[in-house]
């Protein structure tokens, strides 16, 4: 294995959104996310989703780089009023620890807590990189999963 990828979040801005649609594509990806848009490939519906993450001030949406190349996103916004992320990592870069190091890097500029996040109860990857930041399994639910187009179990876990 070779060198750590030097991991950076910054503000998603516009010019990400090319990048960011095609790992959104990839077919597993979408599959484990589980809980996606209706039509993952409608870029309309893509850019107007983003517009409103962007310019939505109670939301903290960033990009990730790895060596300086968009590898995903992270965002932040308040469900009931607790915090809640959500990580997209492009599947290409699964397994290198970019989620890990992505996370923490923002749970730090976030600076906030409780947080938590959802994630479908068969997506061990996710649960893995959750559980290995400390984040602690909470409760499930029984949601509508536009990817599998069936109810799915949701796991939720929280970082204090």
């Amino acid at each position: 294995m070779g060198e750590p990828h030097v991991v950076t979040l910054r503000a998603t801005r516009a010019g990400d959104l090319d990048a960011l649609f095609v790992f959104g594509q990839h077919e597993e990806a979408v599959r484990m996310a589980a809980f996606t848009a209706p039509d993952p490939t409608d870029r309309a519906m893509f850019d107007a989703h983003w517009r409103r993450l962007i310019d939505d001030p109670g939301v903290d949406a960033r990009t990730i780089r790895a060596d300086g190349a968009i590898v995903g996103s992270a965002a932040r916004w308040f469900e009931d009023g607790t915090p809640e992320i959500t990580v997209w990592i492009d599947p290409e870069h699964w397994g290198e620890g970019i989620a890990t190091r992505a996370i923490r890097l923002f749970l730090e500029a976030l600076g906030e807590r409780p947080v938590r996040a959802r994630v479908a109860a068969d997506n061990a990857g996710s649960i893995a990189v959750l559980e290995k930041l400390g984040f602690r399994h909470v409760g499930n639910e029984v949601g509508f999963a536009n990817a599998r187009g069936t109810e799915v179990e949701e796991r939720i876990y929280r970082l204090d």
